[in-house]
Formats: structure tokens, C-alpha cells, sequence
């Protein structure tokens, strides 16, 4: 009885002791988005159409909340923690407008908020085209689409907008897709009869629908989020999407990471209409043409081998100029003022038809 007494004692009094970093942690909050609405006050001084979102100041903080941990949480749990409290004193700033490749709950809208935060308004585009004139028009401040991933390769109508667009990447995202079984709450696994998902994701998960699923029709639908929704009047169905289709269309998660392949990851990129200073962790994307001779793709690559400046990403599309003819979609590690990327780009200068910077911005932290 008197050890059951002292647990008691103890357990009472690590519990004012949270409380008590609770309260510090609340007002520490509330002292933090003060101070960001006196950065907006100072910005909105000196410039009425001053830019509050700055994603080199947003990545520069989370590097060093990782960097800086001592656990036991782990830093990218903190960084995430980081990532919404930067999110709400922004929007006591500036609440950002956020347009994604919609409906509502793909892995787009997951990797805006993963990006963003919860304090935006993320706002769906039927079409990857949508999403681009969006933000050039000014509707949104920013906009979010996919742009490669490790299993199926590059998305090339997003690479395709950028020919026509003047829009800058200012961000990446780095999200790793897993897909989960959904069904309404009153649906039991035994009575799945059909299965609802984008064609592609049921590719992703065929073999755990051989061995787990093998009875159930699979109908493929437009978009994940689609699959989710159908499941509101239908008890013998369920549907195959991710966490956040689940959370937003109310549904229960029956089996987690049904994906056959784990570690398959899309990369989203963040478009907007300004440029970005150096974050210190910098990529750049670039659209280089080349006139039409042999061995433009060699006069694409040396100057960068020269350099020692690390190609992360190259591919080439048709060109709108003309038939046979080439552009070249470059990544690579540096940001364009960088001394050497200067270098590289005076030395392409000399053989490109045309060069584009599509963006230097800081690399995915989170």
C-alpha cells in the first residue's frame, strides 16, 4: 500500500512538472507570434507588397532544429513540430493560398501540408495546367504539383507547363507514398467485394491484392481520392489511398502500407513567382535547348563535370520550337549564384540555344 502511495506521489508530480512546461511552452508560443506580427508590421513599413513566405528562412530554422537535438524525440519529429508552429505565426502574417493537383486528399494536398503546414488553404486544380495559371494569375500564392517519382519516373506534363510558364520553383517536397485500405465504419474485411483505386495505384499494390484480395473486383478510378469518396454509400467496397483521403472523407484505415514496394517516393516541387536566396542546402532546375548537332547531350553535361557541380536530374522532351529538336530539364546541386554554377552557365552560354532558370531553392528538409 505505501509503495502504491509513492507511485501515486510520483506519478502527481511528474505531472505538475508537465503542466508547468505546458504553460512555459503556451506563452514561449504566443511570445514567438508576436514577434512574427511585428516581422509583418516592419515588412508591411517598408514595402506594401512585401513577401512574407521565405522558404531559405523556413529550411535554414528546420536544419537547425535538426541539427540541434538532443532527443529523445527524434529531429525529424521536432522539425515537423517546427514546421507548424512556423506555419501558424505565418498566418497571423499572411494565410497563403495554396492550389494543389486536386481532389481533395491526394498525396499532392498531403505533400502541400507536409510542406506548408496546417495554417494555409490548400485549394484543388482539376489539372496540373490549372494549378500553373492559378498562380500566375495571382489567385494563389503558391502552387504544388508532382514532378518525378522512384518507381515510375518523371511527371512530364508538369516538366511540359514550365515551357510556356514564367513561374519559379521556389521548393521541393520529398514524400514517401504509402497506400492504405479504406472502407467506410461499417464495412467488414469480410464482405469487400470490390476494390476502388487509380489505376496506378492498384499496379502498386497488386501483388498484396494477389495474396490478400484475390476475390475482389478492382475498378480503377481517376484519382485516389475518387476511390475514397465512392465509399460513402457502399458497405461492401473499399478503396485504396492515403492517410489524408482518409482523414478528410471519414474513413477507417483496415490494413496500413499495402504498397508492394516501400520505399516508393514522389517528388512534388513548389511553384511561385519570385526567386529565392540561398538557403546554404540548394538545388537549382534549369531548361536548356541545344542546337541540333552531334553531341549536344555531351556540350550539356562537360561544363558541369568541369565544375565538379553534381547533376541530380537530366532529361530531355521534344522540343515546341521545331521538329527533332530537343530541350534539356536539368537539376542539379548549388544555387545560381553560386560561383561555379556561374561558371557552368557562361559555358553553356556558348553552344544553347536557350537557357531558362527554372529555379534555385533550398533542398527538402522534411
Amino acid at each position: 500500500m505505501a509503495e502504491q502511495k509513492h507511485a501515486e506521489q510520483t506519478l502527481e508530480a511528474l505531472r505538475q512538472q508537465i503542466d508547468a512546461l505546458d504553460n512555459q511552452l503556451q506563452g514561449l508560443l504566443n511570445q514567438r507570434a508576436r514577434l512574427a506580427q511585428q516581422v509583418a508590421e516592419v515588412k508591411l513599413s517598408e514595402d506594401s507588397q512585401a513577401i512574407f513566405y521565405r522558404p531559405e528562412r523556413e529550411a535554414q530554422i528546420l536544419r537547425r532544429v535538426k541539427d540541434s537535438n538532443e532527443g529523445p524525440l527524434d529531429g525529424e519529429t521536432v522539425a515537423r513540430l517546427f514546421r507548424e508552429i512556423m506555419s501558424a505565426c505565418l498566418a497571423l502574417e499572411q494565410r497563403l493560398k495554396v492550389a494543389f493537383l486536386g481532389p481533395e486528399g491526394t498525396f499532392t494536398q498531403q505533400a502541400a501540408l507536409k510542406h506548408f503546414g496546417h495554417s494555409v488553404d490548400t485549394v484543388p486544380m482539376g489539372a496540373i495546367d490549372d494549378v500553373f495559371r492559378e498562380v500566375e494569375s495571382g489567385a494563389a500564392h503558391y502552387g504544388v504539383v508532382p514532378v518525378e517519382n522512384s518507381t515510375e519516373g518523371v511527371v512530364n506534363h508538369t516538366l511540359d507547363s514550365f515551357m510556356d510558364s514564367s513561374l519559379q520553383i521556389c521548393g521541393e517536397v520529398e514524400l514517401r507514398i504509402h497506400h492504405h485500405l479504406l472502407v467506410g465504419e461499417s464495412t467488414q474485411e469480410k464482405s469487400i467485394t470490390r476494390i476502388y483505386s487509380h489505376q496506378q495505384t492498384l499496379a502498386q499494390c497488386r501483388k498484396w491484392l494477389d495474396a490478400h484480395m484475390p476475390h475482389a473486383e478492382r475498378i480503377a478510378v481517376s484519382s485516389n481520392a475518387q476511390a475514397a469518396r465512392r465509399l460513402k454509400d457502399e458497405w461492401n467496397a473499399a478503396a485504396i489511398a492515403g492517410e489524408t483521403a482518409a482523414e478528410i472523407y471519414g474513413l477507417k484505415i483496415l490494413r496500413r502500407n499495402v504498397e508492394d514496394h516501400p520505399d516508393n517516393t514522389t517528388r512534388f516541387i513548389i511553384i511561385g513567382r519570385q526567386g529565392t536566396p540561398a538557403s546554404g542546402q540548394d538545388k537549382t532546375s534549369m531548361l536548356v535547348r541545344m542546337k541540333n548537332r552531334p553531341g549536344a547531350l555531351y556540350r550539356v553535361l562537360k561544363p558541369f563535370s568541369d565544375e565538379g557541380v553534381d547533376l541530380t536530374r537530366v532529361e530531355s522532351r521534344p522540343s515546341r520550337s521545331g521538329n527533332w529538336s530537343y530541350v534539356f530539364f536539368i537539376d542539379f546541386e548549388g544555387h545560381r549564384d553560386d560561383d561555379a554554377v556561374r561558371r557552368v552557365l557562361a559555358a553553356l552560354e556558348q553552344d544553347a540555344l536557350d537557357i531558362r532558370m527554372l529555379g534555385s531553392y533550398p533542398k527538402a528538409v522534411i
